[in-house]
């Protein structure tokens, strides 16, 4: 009995101090928010403005897999759009076309020694589903303002940005405002498509002229309402890396024949079991990169209870890892994700193939590469009927630095705008065009000042995409707080 009765009030002195250290290490935890003054008064016209973005939108710059259902004229009749549109940034602004459909406009600045800035957006969008149309509130090109939106294709994704960059130069420079810090300003045409022929261009042109970036700035987070546990503020997710990907084709070898005398293990048994194995076993979850530094920004911004938990991940690292697991959201951001996507066996039902093949396609999270991912998927098969081949691939992009002053004059200029906004660093599931620069610069960001809610999110690419009057002229503000921010 002494010997238990020492055990249990040595594991209660123990449990005591892991209880209190906790507590201490959630008390130290201080907030990461810079202070911002309140926002320069900048005029903007939102009705204007809003009728800018919606004659934008009725322009059909889209981009299809397809090369020949693209319509080049369309493109060409942007640009004209532009200039007609913003008649100041286009008497004031060089302009270059890059590769017949992409644009580059240049905003001398007064000082050479600051390195340039770079705003990004792409013109393209997405296709609207012919089938799905009628389910539209109003047809998808026909730029309709309405109920205090502007309804169509683009204004999620990503003319809302572009527009708003234009409106915000177009206004400062009616101001008199003059950058003493050279502003560029890329506007890609097949971004949708992988920006090849859009800003992988404009990036070779840049880099060919010597131009060093001092920051970058793209689509990629929003600012989320009501999407992160424990904090009742927006908060303003900013991308300082984006995940690579890799598609691995897995290849089975077996014995064909008439599908009456099957073998024990047919070719294509083999090559479901291999793919079975690859998705059982996934890849290893971290916290760690731009996920770690997104809980080191939210954490002091969260009830106890949250901030409890992330500000102790030496011991609840595990649980957050599987509380994370349980959401394709948020164990996209922990994991390098697997996902079969293709299947190839016979063309008739009745006929075993010899060959039958599979693509997997991963989602690569910073401290994982496609040569990693390979082997991991190599050694989880372990069956020499089977091959595996990177068939594509694309490293994660580097991150950036959430230290540096580019960070906190993009952090201010957010909390200008959104004063209410909590800022964080995030990590970016899909691809941009930003990723061509990592050459130019070390500091990009993937951000687009657009409040978005879980019912928003299908809209990107998705039947209804819109966006309210408000929150484009809050778009326009920010770019100019942005730009303002950015003189020294």
């Amino acid at each position: 009995m002494k010997i238990i009765k020492k055990t249990l009030l040595v594991l209660l002195v123990l449990i005591t101090v892991l209880i209190l250290a906790m507590v201490i290490k959630t008390l130290a935890v201080t907030s990461k928010q810079v202070k911002a003054e309140p926002a320069d008064q900048f005029n903007v016209d939102k009705n204007s403005a809003a009728n800018h973005l919606a004659g934008a939108v009725k322009i059909q710059t889209i981009s299809y897999e397809d090369n020949s259902k693209i319509k080049t004229n369309n493109f060409l009749s942007f640009h004209k759009y532009l200039g007609s549109t913003y008649p100041r940034a286009h008497a004031v602004l060089s302009k270059e076309v890059i590769n017949n459909y992409s644009l580059l406009y240049k905003w001398k600045g007064t000082d050479d020694s600051l390195k340039p800035m770079l705003l990004m957006a792409h013109m393209d969008v997405v296709p609207a589903n012919e089938k799905a149309i009628k389910e539209w509130a109003y047809p998808p090109f026909d730029g309709k303002i309405a109920d205090g939106f502007i309804w169509g294709r683009g204004t999620l994704d990503m003319k809302n940005s572009l527009i708003g960059i234009m409106e915000a130069v177009e206004g400062m420079i009616k101001k008199g405002f003059q950058p003493k810090r050279t502003i560029y300003i890329a506007v890609g045409h097949d971004e949708e498509l992988g920006g090849k022929n859009g800003n992988v261009k404009i990036a070779e042109l840049l880099k060919s002229r010597g131009v060093k970036l001092e920051y970058v700035i793209d689509e990629g987070s929003v600012i989320t309402q009501n999407m992160v546990p424990g904090i009742k503020n927006n908060v303003a997710l900013v991308g300082i890396s984006e995940k690579g990907y890799m598609n691995a084709e897995l290849t089975a070898k077996g014995e064909a024949g008439h599908s009456s005398m099957p073998p024990k293990v047919t070719t294509v048994g083999i090559l479901c079991n291999a793919v079975a194995r690859v998705e059982k076993n996934q890849c290893d979850a971290k916290i760690a990169g731009p996920v770690k530094e997104f809980l080191n920004y939210c954490a002091p911004e969260m009830s106890f209870l949250y901030k409890a938990i992330f500000a102790n991940l030496w011991i609840t690292e595990g649980l957050v890892k599987s509380i994370f697991s349980n959401s394709k959201t948020m164990n996209a951001l922990i994991r390098t994700t697997t996902a079969p996507t293709m299947l190839e066996g016979s063309e008739k039902s009745n006929v075993m193939p010899s060959v039958a093949k599979a693509v997997i396609n991963f989602r690569i999270i910073p401290g994982d590469t496609a040569d990693s991912v390979l082997k991991h998927v190599q050694n989880t098969i372990t069956d020499p009927r089977v091959t595996v081949l990177d068939i594509g691939s694309r490293n994660p992009s580097p991150v950036s630095n959430v230290d540096s002053k580019n960070y906190t004059t993009l952090q201010k200029s957010i909390r200008q705008i959104f004063p209410d906004a909590i800022v964080a660093p995030s990590l970016v599931i899909g691809g941009t065009d930003s990723r061509h620069y990592s050459e130019l610069s070390n500091d990009i960001y993937r951000f687009i000042p657009a409040i978005m809610t879980s019912k928003d999110t299908p809209r990107i690419h998705g039947i209804d995409e819109r966006i309210s009057i408000d929150n484009f002229e809050s778009i326009i503000r920010f770019y100019m707080q942005l730009i303002q921010n950015s003189q020294s």
